[in-house]
């Protein structure tokens, strides 16, 4: 049987294979549902040109894609560090029972990876943040929302 030890030693060697392959930063990540990796993910942001595809985000959607199903309730993320603030996030709205991580955050800050800004700006007041947040034409996006709540056949999540 497999331990938490076992699949994290997993995210770790996709961390590591993938940022000597030049792929992206040194992160990696796998899903495990019923006992099976169903997704590994590495850092992929330079490679890809894409400021989200951190290891867990990328692992998130192959699972997803892989279950056929955007609740991955019932599954594990096992990370190489500790999610930033995006891929906490992600890992809530895929519904994951647990997050088992490697490094800390303040371990990848220690090599130029701080989010530490980050959990700092998401604790303030939105009128208080480094990036100016405006509000606008409020009535007619809750015209959308009110006609989600009427939409027959909508999946909720």
């Amino acid at each position: 049987m497999n331990t938490d030890a076992d699949f994290l030693r997993v995210a770790i060697a996709v961390a590591c294979k993938h940022m000597e392959a030049g792929d992206g930063g040194p992160f990696g990540a796998v899903i495990v549902h019923e006992g099976q990796i169903v997704a590994e993910g590495w850092n992929q942001v330079t490679s890809a040109l894409d400021p989200t595809a951190h290891a867990e985000i990328v692992a998130i959607r192959k699972a997803a894609g892989t279950l056929a199903r955007f609740s991955l309730s019932g599954g594990t993320l096992y990370t190489s560090c500790e999610p930033c603030p995006m891929c906490l996030a992600a890992a809530y709205w895929a519904r994951l029972d647990r997050i088992v991580y490697a490094a800390t955050r303040e371990d990848a800050a220690s090599i130029g990876f701080d989010d530490a800004r980050l959990y700092a700006e998401l604790a303030l007041p939105v009128d208080q943040r480094q990036i100016p947040m405006l509000q606008a034409l409020r009535d007619e996006a809750l015209m959308v929302f009110q006609a989600w709540t009427r939409k027959e056949g909508r999946i909720a999540y």
